[in-house]
């Protein structure tokens, strides 16, 4: 067998993951990166030779679309066998489209998953499905089609492993932008970055290299987001202010200034209760506590609110009168939000020019998800409508009723009372 040094194969940003893997630091992998930047090749490579020193483990590679499968994903594992120098001890098959380690009849499986609950668990000769790879991992419909598909194939073996390559779409609110940063939250998953710098140039070609410098120069931003791998936004996100991390409980001891926000809801539309903490000196929002349900009654409403609000602190609701008189007499202590005309706006507004919104995402999801999704819509020719969208602002509503009274200061409240309510 050819004897080939990682370090002429893999790009150095690689090489701390490379040991990761090798020594069983974490189960799930996300891998996002620009163009050039080899992350797809480092895949192709962890697996083949994972598979050749474990007799247990196969593989199942996996794309949205089947048709993609064959000219992309199947030739870089190719590759990645021809450049090992181990050729002769695989043979490839394109129906069904898998390769096999012919000393032990271990597969690398190719799978579409244009319909993703048909996937189902996998059989081997030998070992069970150890390395699993979804590649373009953004074409997928969403995290749930990811998860899905786990449920199929996690059976039968320990240490599984799991890699998700993308190059990152330029939306923030896109589902795999969204899901990679929340995962790196959980022990078990490691988000790397990478770009094609730190790519040995021979490697690439001076060609690529041209192209990359030359849209440096014409587009800044879309070089930062195709070839640095950057979320550069399309421009209509509208809070461009966000943090999503998990808020210690350190930090959560040290709030002061809690305020708690609540939107009833209706029918299908869930009712949403916020919690806040607003450091007025660094003009930095905290949300740290959620509750966010349909189908709720009042009666039950009060009761889930009542367990996260034991000292029956102010919230500042929606203008519902007959909801607000029963939750009154439920024992909640409520005062309604000053709505008008232009409130909406202006609350908005305010949001955006905080210095800072901190989410935590793991305690507050739906927040998280609202506020980092909510765009502002565009007409039939791509221009931005006015006004801020309904829809996808059932947290950020609740949230901008919490701070009214931080919104005017008091020197200003006369010149602007008769605008706003």
């Amino acid at each position: 067998m050819k004897m080939v040094k990682l370090s002429e194969i893999v790009a150095p940003s690689f090489y701390d993951l490379h040991n990761d893997i090798k020594n069983k630091k974490h189960s799930n992998y996300w891998l996002k990166g620009g163009r050039g930047s080899t992350k797809s090749s480092f895949i192709s490579l962890e697996i083949v030779m994972g598979i050749m020193t474990d007799q247990e483990a196969n593989a199942v590679v996996l794309r949205k679309v089947a048709a993609t499968l064959r000219e992309s994903v199947f030739d870089q594992y190719l590759w990645a066998i021809d450049v090992l120098g181990v050729s002769k001890f695989w043979q490839d098959s394109v129906s069904p489209l898998k390769l096999i380690y012919l000393p032990t009849g271990q597969e690398i499986r190719f799978k579409g998953a244009d319909k993703p609950r048909k996937i189902k668990s996998q059989k081997f000769r030998r070992g069970y499905t150890k390395f699993k790879h979804f590649e373009e991992v953004d074409e997928f419909n969403g995290f749930h089609e990811i998860r899905s598909i786990n449920q199929s194939l996690n059976r039968g073996g320990s240490d599984i492993i799991s890699f998700h390559s993308f190059n990152p779409p330029a939306s923030q609110t896109n589902w795999a932008n969204q899901t990679s940063e929340h995962e790196k939250l959980r022990k078990d998953t490691l988000v790397h970055s990478s770009d094609y710098l730190s790519v040995p140039k021979e490697w690439l070609g001076k060609e690529f290299i041209a192209d990359a410098e030359q849209l440096k120069k014409d587009n800044i931003k879309a070089y930062n987001h195709e070839y640095l791998g950057e979320v550069t936004g399309t421009g209509a996100e509208v809070f461009t202010n966000l943090s999503l991390r998990e808020i210690e409980d350190e930090e959560l001891n040290g709030f002061d200034n809690i305020k708690r926000g609540l939107d009833y809801g209706f029918a299908s539309d869930p009712l949403a209760y916020v919690v806040e903490h607003y450091d007025k000196t660094r003009r930095i929002l905290y949300i740290f506590d959620e509750i966010y349900q349909t189908g709720l009654s009042n009666r039950k409403a009060v009761e889930l609110i009542q367990q996260k609000n034991r000292n029956n602190g102010l919230i500042i609701s929606d203008r519902e009168p007959r909801t607000v008189s029963e939750f009154r007499d439920l024992g909640l202590n409520i005062s309604v939000a000053k709505k008008g005309p232009d409130s909406r706006e202006h609350g908005f507004k305010w949001l955006q020019d905080l210095r800072q919104i901190v989410i935590d995402p793991i305690r507050c999801p739906n927040a998280a998800r609202e506020f980092s999704t909510y765009e502002l819509a565009r007409d039939n020719n791509g221009n931005f409508k006015a006004g801020y969208p309904d829809g996808n602002d059932h947290t950020i509503d609740p949230t901008r009723y919490a701070n009214e009274d931080e919104m005017i200061k008091p020197a200003t409240v006369k010149s602007v009372k008769n605008k706003l309510f």
